[in-house]
């Protein structure tokens, strides 16, 4: 007998802004990656009028994030973060979305902080010497600092949000 073992991994889905035209769109989108129907809870967010808010803990196969954050990539008016744990045998996954900046990704450890492969630290330090940037400032974008900066103001405008958690059943 052939037993397989199918590992699962959990995350969550912040979406920090979206027009209510997209609310659905994000929901049919999650589910496909998911393989269940999601339906999110939409608040209205305070940090931009007239755009919605919700978040999801989802469970699933490890890259799920990956694929969520795929599925809504490209989005006019959409800014999101997704979050995967480590499994067993898998990184951990941080994926961050705005219109502006696109996207951005790290792969993150057992207790959630980013490691930056050395290829890209020598890529940073390489074209700093060059004279093209600073070192802090290649840095910060390996962190995603960007994002982060763009991103803070609609993340403090969801403080006190309910989160749901979805399941797939694997």
């Amino acid at each position: 007998m052939n037993a397989r073992t199918t590992s699962t991994t959990r995350g969550v889905l912040y979406v920090h802004s979206a027009p209510s035209a997209l609310c659905p769109h994000i929901e049919w989108a999650v589910g496909g990656v998911l393989g269940v129907a999601v339906s999110l809870e939409w608040t209205p967010q305070p940090a931009q009028p007239g755009s919605y808010r919700a978040e999801l803990s989802w469970a699933g196969s490890p890259g799920s994030g990956a694929g969520i954050a795929s599925a809504l990539r490209g989005w006019n008016h959409l800014r999101f973060e997704v979050t995967e744990e480590p499994t067993s045998g898998t990184e951990g996954g941080r994926y961050s979305y705005t219109p502006e900046l696109g996207v951005f990704h790290a792969v993150t450890g057992l207790h959630g902080d980013i490691m930056i492969p050395e290829d890209r630290l020598k890529a940073a330090v390489v074209k700093a010497a060059l004279g093209d940037t600073t070192l802090v400032t290649e840095i910060d974008k390996l962190l995603g600092k960007p994002w982060d900066d763009e991103l803070e103001t609609f993340r403090h405008a969801g403080e006190g949000a309910p989160v749901r958690w979805l399941h797939q059943v694997v």
